[in-house]
């Protein structure tokens, strides 16, 4: 069992005893405006890339979550896309 906030995870590890939690920290889910400030973008550009499927999201109850791997695999797709437009 995981629980996520905005500064990292908690992972439930086994010990000695089969219970233990770990803290990671790095952030594993991203809100919107963190997303902003990482990539130095606006809330619309965030939006409109999300719209068109660049940037994935998951959604825990009613807030909309953006994954690191989601953040990366962005980049990635900005690297690829500047290699190919040379």
């Amino acid at each position: 069992m995981t629980s996520h906030s905005r500064h990292g995870v908690t992972a439930v590890t086994a010990n000695s005893n089969g219970r233990g939690r770990e803290t990671l920290s790095a952030p594993v889910l991203y809100r919107v405006t963190d997303v902003m400030e990482l990539l130095n973008m606006s809330r619309t550009v965030i939006y409109e890339l999300i719209r068109e499927g660049r940037i994935r999201t998951v959604h825990e109850g009613r807030s909309r979550l953006i994954p690191a791997s989601a953040i990366a695999d962005y980049v990635a797709l900005l690297e690829r896309e500047a290699r190919g437009n040379r």
